[in-house]
């Protein structure tokens, strides 16, 4: 019986249950720190300057002076049209000066024997008005003359088209030995500048009404000219963050009724051509300044009907939830407005683990992205578009 009885108990206590460990999570304060506030909008890139090359003179294509995809300098010369006729046009115009001078220098000599003849009344007062009138037209022939050599040098300027602007010129349009300027304007290229670069993108009228609420915070007036103090910042598709940074350049005076938005546009240096005129871009913009904002993991705020709240490991390592208010994201932080305390240690890993009421094992970090990002200068109450 003593046998028996001490192999029931020992079964006994090796079948006795035994509670699991608290699960482990990981948890981290929010961070206080000095945070911008920024509009994350989409735009898309534009040339600084796109213009048509065209041919405004007619004759035939004798030249293409450029490599197609060339990057060219102001004042270069691109296409040359045959001068032959325009050469001729400028000669007989200089001709034609030549003749009324001669004629004017006659006309003026006749006129003053005439008057002198007059004087001595060997003239005829008639006769005397002729030759001044003689002169007067010779000296209207000399106007027109020059009128039509400067309107020859023109055109014969126009058998030239160089370059207006530093840039890239498209591939040619027209090849040598066509008819370039019958019955109008002849389309021969494209030259593009790219650097700088425009960027446009649209503000939505809440955010427009938010700029405008947050300028009269500052005591800063609404406006859409000298916008350069404004920092833009943009990525390209597969580019991490916003590396490229510019200032805003323009903003439409009116929002657009049928759209609902404001067009807005920023300038970017574009010297190593990474940006191409016609990409979809992200980007960014301030639009206020906080001294002093608490941040904590964006994935660490879950939502319910009851709204947003946060899991926190309070007195005895129970879990405890705390509703609260989600601001603005910075990158992988998100500000809290309400409802969050500093020393709060706000479970950030293993939020399937935890739930309220819950006994955890929380094992302390720090957030990842506790460091500020970089953006660029901004001022104290900046706004996407003053």
């Amino acid at each position: 019986m003593g046998v028996g009885a001490l192999a029931l108990a020992a079964c006994n206590a090796k079948n006795a249950y035994v509670p699991p460990p608290p699960p482990k999570v990981a948890v981290a304060q929010p961070v206080e720190r000095p945070t911008t506030l920024y509009f994350e909008l989409t735009g898309n890139t534009t040339a600084y300057n796109s213009v048509d090359l065209v041919a405004r003179v007619q004759g035939y294509l004798d030249s293409i002076h450029y490599q197609d995809g060339a990057t060219v300098k102001k004042g270069d010369l691109l296409f040359g049209i045959e001068q032959d006729q325009y050469q001729a046009q400028l000669d007989q115009a200089n001709a034609s000066l030549a003749t009324a001078q001669a004629q004017q220098t006659y006309n003026q000599a006749e006129y003053n024997r005439q008057a002198t003849l007059g004087r001595q009344d060997f003239a005829t007062q008639a006769t005397i008005q002729q030759w001044k009138s003689n002169v007067e037209q010779s000296g209207a022939a000399i106007l027109n003359a020059k009128a039509s050599i400067e309107l020859a040098n023109i055109n014969l300027a126009y058998t030239q088209v160089r370059a207006p602007f530093d840039g890239v010129v498209s591939h040619h349009l027209v090849d040598i030995g066509a008819l370039v300027g019958f019955g109008g304007p002849t389309k021969l290229a494209t030259i593009v500048q790219t650097d700088p670069m425009y960027v446009y993108f649209n503000l939505s009228e809440p955010q427009v009404l938010a700029i405008k609420a947050s300028n009269a915070r500052a005591g800063i007036p609404f406006r859409t000219t000298d916008l350069s103090s404004i920092p833009v910042e943009i990525g390209l598709q597969g580019e991490d963050g916003y590396p490229h940074t510019g200032h805003m350049d323009y903003a439409s005076p009116q929002v657009d009724q049928s759209t609902g938005t404001l067009l807005v546009r920023a300038v970017f240096e574009n010297k190593d051509q990474s940006l191409l005129p016609g990409l979809f871009v992200r980007v960014r913009t301030p639009i206020r300044k906080l001294d002093k904002a608490l941040l904590t993991a964006n994935e660490a705020i879950g939502a319910s009907q009851e709204g947003s709240y946060v899991l926190v490991v309070g007195k005895d390592n129970v879990v405890e939830r705390k509703a609260v208010t989600p601001g603005e994201r910075d990158g992988q932080l998100r500000i809290v407005n309400s409802g969050l305390d500093p020393g709060d240690w706000v479970v950030t890993e293993g939020l399937q683990r935890a739930f309220p009421g819950a006994k955890v094992d929380p094992q302390r970090t720090t957030l990842a992205s506790a460091a500020p990002a970089a953006p660029g200068p901004v001022d104290a109450d900046p706004a996407a578009a003053k």
